[in-house]
């Protein structure tokens, strides 16, 4: 097969103890899946359905970054959250079975342009300019899911040194099978896919030369600076 330009590489992610990477399929996050944080954006915090948006595969950044800041943005907020990467794919999958579709899990950022959210959510328009820029996406190395027990682990991000989010996954409103079974009912979930779970209350704006330091209990630490 021949092609008019050479094809881009498959965005990937490391792998904890391992030399192979993981191919990106395609990356799905959840909005507001965390009751605090729910309210701190002017929302009432009741489990509804959960509510999905996308960012592209090559949004990925590798762990220890430096990051250039995005452009069109004086308002650039963090979003630590747990991410799941999917080993097995399919269509209306069961919550009892979801855990099994499970590859590992790594730290990521939802990195949000908040000043161009703010007016598509106030005129019903999407989100893509505000969630789904280049290098939206940086992410720790993934952890094999068997090397992990995330049953107590807590979720954190400091900016600079200094705490801005902390948070039990426990108190995640949709637990990850949930997620992982509604979200096979929209789609039809592949190996490779990400699923970004959400973030705690916190967010807030970040800044060039800034630096940025998150993780959860048992799982590779992400590092990245602004530049």
């Amino acid at each position: 097969m021949s092609f008019v330009f050479p094809p881009p590489a498959t965005p990937s992610v490391a792998i904890v103890g391992r030399t192979e990477r993981f191919a990106v399929h395609r990356i799905y996050c959840v909005g507001r899946n965390y009751a605090a944080h729910a309210r701190e954006m002017g929302h009432d915090p009741k489990r509804e359905a959960p509510f999905f948006f996308t960012k592209p595969a090559d949004a990925v950044v590798a762990n220890d970054s430096q990051l250039p800041f995005p452009s069109r943005t004086t308002d650039l907020h963090h979003e630590i959250e747990l991410v799941v990467a999917l080993g097995i794919g399919g269509e209306n999958i069961g919550i009892s079975q979801a855990a099994s579709h499970i590859f590992g899990y790594a730290v990521g950022l939802d990195l949000t342009r908040r000043d161009l959210q703010a007016p598509a959510k106030e005129n019903g328009r999407p989100w893509d300019a505000a969630k789904g820029f280049d290098r939206s996406a940086p992410i720790s190395a993934i952890t094999p899911a068997d090397a992990v027990d995330l049953a107590d682990s807590r979720i954190w991000l400091k900016v600079n040194g200094e705490l801005r989010q902390q948070g039990a996954l426990a108190d995640m409103i949709w637990s990850v099978p949930e997620i992982i079974g509604e979200l096979s009912t929209l789609f039809e979930l592949a190996p490779g896919d990400l699923i970004f779970t959400g973030t705690p209350s916190g967010v807030g704006p970040i800044r060039s030369n800034d630096r940025l330091e998150g993780g959860v209990d048992g799982l590779d630490t992400l590092r990245v600076t602004l530049i």
